[in-house]
C-alpha cells in the first residue's frame, strides 16, 4: 500500500510540473525590502533600537580590546602587558586599531541615522511622531560626529542617505563638523522627552543637553555650555546621590559612591537613582542583552573587569624554595575577579591626584580604589593578611620579577572596583555558591571577566564638571569652584578654593570622580591636550608623544577607497 502511495504522489507531481512551469514562480504574501521598509512606527523603532545597539557595541561590548582604546595611552592608563611603548606603530594611518576602531563604527551610526531622517517624510507616521524620531536620529548622528570630530578634526560631513556607491568624499572643517553636531543636538534637546517620560536606557532631552554642554565647551562657546549644563542641573528630576541607596546599601565596607556602581543601582526606576542621565543597559544572559556569562569574557560582554583588574594569580612568594601564589584565582572578592591585568593606572591616577586628600575622599577608599588585597590562598604564608600596593612585603614576585616601584607589575596594581562586582556576581558564574567554605564559595568559573552592570554614558556629577569647565572658560573660577565642590562634597573631600581651579584641576577631578567610566581619550582629544597631559602624567608613553598626535590620522584604507576625490591626511602622518 505504501508503495502505491509513493507512485501516485510522483505521478501527480510530475504531471503538474510538465503541464505548468509557473508552479515554481514565487508569490510571497509579504516581504521586506527598501521599497516598503520604514513605513510604520514599529519600523522606525527597530532602527532606533539598532542605533542603541551600535552605541553599546562600540563603546562597551564589541570585544575586550576596542572599547578600551578610549582609555589606553592617555594620562591615566597604560598597557601593563607591554614591555615598551610603541606609539609610532599604534598611532599610524595604517595601524589595525586606527583603521578598524573608531572611523567605521561611528560612520555606521551616521549612516543609519541618515536613513531614518531621509525615510520619515514617506512614512505613515504623524507629524509629531516624525519630529520625535528625527530628534532621536539626530541625537545619535550628533553623538557620532562629535566623536569623529574630537579624534580626527575635520571629517567628511554627510547628512543624506547614501543609496549608491560614493567615492568622492572630501573633508569638512572641524568647525563645520562641530556646528552640525550642535545643530543636531539642539534639535534633539528641543524635541526629546524629559527624563521622567522615558524608559530606563532611553535618551532624553537631558542626555542631549549634557552632550551639548560638552560640545559647546569644546567649541569654546562657554556661555552656551553653562546654559546647556544648567538645563540638566536645574531639572528637579536630577540630584546627586548623597545617601546610601539601592540593592546593597547595608553592605560594609560601602558608601554612596560605591552604591552608584552596584548591580541594579544605575537606573532611575530600578535603583531610584536620580543621578544617571543616560544609562547603557547591560542585560545578563538575555539574548542581545550584552551580558553573556556563557560565551567567555571576550564575547558579548563589557569586559572592564578582565581588562582593568590585575592578574593576581601570578603574584607569588617563595616558600621552601617553591613559588606559592598569594591568591586563588579567579575569585569574586576584592582581588578583582578574573582580571588579567591589561589596563593599569598611571601613577598620576593611582597616586598623584589623591595626595591632597588621600584619606578623606571616599572615592579613594579601598572599597572603591583597591590598594589592599587580602590573601585568599590558604597555602600562602600571607593567607588572611592585607597585601598593599603601597608597601608590599619584601620578596614578592610578579610576572616581570620582583615587585618594585616605577612601573606597576601586571600581577599587582591598584584598580577601581567599579569595573567588578565583589561578592555579587551573577550566580551562574560561581563554581559552587552554596559551599560553606568562604574561599570556595566565591570561586568563579573560567567564563568570568565581564562587568555585569549597567553603564553610565552620562551622569549628573559629570554635568557639574562640564559646567565648571565652562566657567573656567568664562574666567569665573568662583562659580567653577562651587560646581566642583558639589561633587567633592558628596565624596567627603575637602573643598577646592577658586584660586586653585583651572583646566588641569578639572581634568584631575574628572579622574577622581569618573575614572574608568570616562572615555579619557575623547576628553583629552577634544581639548587638544592628549599630547601635553600624557607627557606630563604618563612616563610610559610621554617620551614618544609627538605634537601632531592631538589629531589622529585618517585611516589610509579610507583614503585609498575614496579614489575619485582627495581625502586629505592630517599633518605628520
Amino acid at each position: 500500500m505504501k508503495r502505491y502511495a509513493y507512485i501516485l504522489l510522483a505521478t501527480l507531481t510530475t504531471g503538474s510540473l510538465s503541464c505548468k512551469k509557473s508552479f515554481l514562480d514565487e508569490k510571497p504574501s509579504s516581504f521586506l525590502s527598501t521599497s516598503n521598509a520604514f513605513k510604520t512606527e514599529a519600523d522606525f523603532n527597530a532602527s532606533i533600537n539598532d542605533l542603541y545597539g551600535l552605541v553599546r557595541s562600540h563603546f562597551y561590548t564589541v570585544n575586550d580590546f576596542n572599547p578600551f582604546w578610549y582609555e589606553y595611552r592617555t594620562d591615566a592608563y597604560y598597557d601593563a602587558t607591554a614591555t615598551a611603548a610603541n606609539l609610532p606603530g599604534e598611532i599610524a594611518a595604517s595601524a589595525t586599531a586606527i583603521t578598524n576602531f573608531a572611523w567605521g563604527p561611528n560612520y555606521k551610526i551616521v549612516e543609519e541615522a541618515n536613513t531614518i531622517i531621509h525615510r520619515l517624510p514617506a512614512s505613515t507616521l504623524t507629524a509629531a511622531q516624525q519630529t520625535l524620531f528625527e530628534a532621536k536620529a539626530r541625537f545619535f548622528r550628533g553623538l557620532a560626529y562629535r566623536t569623529l570630530g574630537y579624534l580626527y578634526g575635520g571629517v567628511p560631513l554627510n547628512l543624506n542617505e547614501i543609496e549608491t556607491p560614493k567615492t568622492d568624499f572630501t573633508r569638512a572643517t572641524r568647525s563645520e563638523v562641530y556646528a552640525q553636531v550642535e545643530q543636531d543636538l539642539e534639535f534633539a534637546a528641543a524635541n526629546l522627552p524629559d527624563i521622567t517620560k522615558v524608559k530606563d536606557g532611553e535618551i532624553s532631552n537631558a542626555a542631549a543637553y549634557h552632550l551639548l554642554a560638552e560640545v559647546y565647551n569644546t567649541d569654546k562657546q562657554y556661555q552656551k555650555a553653562v546654559d546647556a549644563a544648567s538645563a540638566v542641573i536645574n531639572n528637579p528630576a536630577f540630584a546627586l546621590m548623597t545617601t546610601r541607596f539601592g540593592t546593597r546599601k547595608t553592605v560594609t565596607p560601602g558608601d554612596v559612591y560605591w552604591d552608584l556602581f552596584q548591580r541594579g543601582n544605575q537606573n532611575r526606576h530600578g535603583g531610584i537613582n536620580t543621578e544617571g542621565i543616560w544609562v547603557i543597559q547591560i542585560e545578563t544572559d538575555v539574548p542581545g542583552g550584552g551580558g553573556s556569562t556563557t560565551g567567555g569574557s571576550q564575547f558579548g560582554v563589557y569586559a572592564a573587569e578582565r581588562v582593568h583588574a590585575p592578574l593576581v594569580r601570578d603574584l607569588k612568594s617563595v616558600v621552601n624554595g617553591q613559588q606559592v601564589g598569594l591568591f586563588n584565582w579567579p575569585m569574586g572578592d576584592y582581588t578583582g575577579g578574573r582580571g588579567v591585568g591589561f589596563l593599569a593606572p598611571s601613577y598620576w591616577f593611582s597616586d598623584t591626584v589623591w595626595q591632597s586628600d588621600f584619606n578623606n575622599d571616599i572615592r579613594n577608599a579601598n572599597n572603591n580604589f583597591v590598594r589592599e588585597f587580602v590573601s585568599n590562598n590558604p597555602k600562602s604564608p600571607f593567607y588572611g593578611q592585607k597585601i598593599s600596593t603601597i608597601n608590599p612585603p619584601a620578596g614578592l614576585i610578579g610576572i616581570n620579577g620582583n615587585i618594585t616601584k616605577g612601573k606597576w607589575d601586571r600581577a599587582f596594581y591598584p584598580y577601581q572596583s567599579k569595573c567588578s562586582q565583589a561578592y555579587d556576581y551573577p550566580t551562574s558564574l560561581y563554581v559552587n555558591p552554596t559551599d560553606p567554605d568562604p574561599v570556595q564559595k566565591y570561586a568563579l568559573k573560567a567564563g568570568a571577566g565581564g562587568t555585569y552592570i549597567d553603564q553610565y554614558f552620562s551622569r549628573l556629577a559629570e554635568t557639574y564638571l562640564l559646567r565648571a569647565e565652562a566657567y573656567v572658560g568664562l574666567s569665573n573660577p568662583t562659580s567653577a569652584a562651587a560646581d566642583i565642590n558639589k561633587v567633592r562634597s558628596r565624596a567627603n573631600a575637602l573643598p577646592v578654593s577658586a584660586a586653585n581651579v583651572n583646566l588641569d584641576y578639572i581634568l584631575d577631578e574628572r579622574l577622581r570622580e569618573l575614572g574608568i567610566e570616562e572615555k579619557r581619550m575623547l576628553t583629552l582629544m577634544r581639548l587638544g591636550l592628549w599630547v601635553a597631559r600624557t607627557r606630563k602624567c604618563n612616563p610610559f608613553y610621554g617620551p614618544q608623544m609627538k605634537d601632531n598626535y592631538n589629531l589622529w590620522p585618517i585611516p589610509v584604507t579610507e583614503i585609498e577607497k575614496n579614489n575619485t576625490a582627495v581625502l586629505e591626511q592630517n599633518p605628520g602622518y
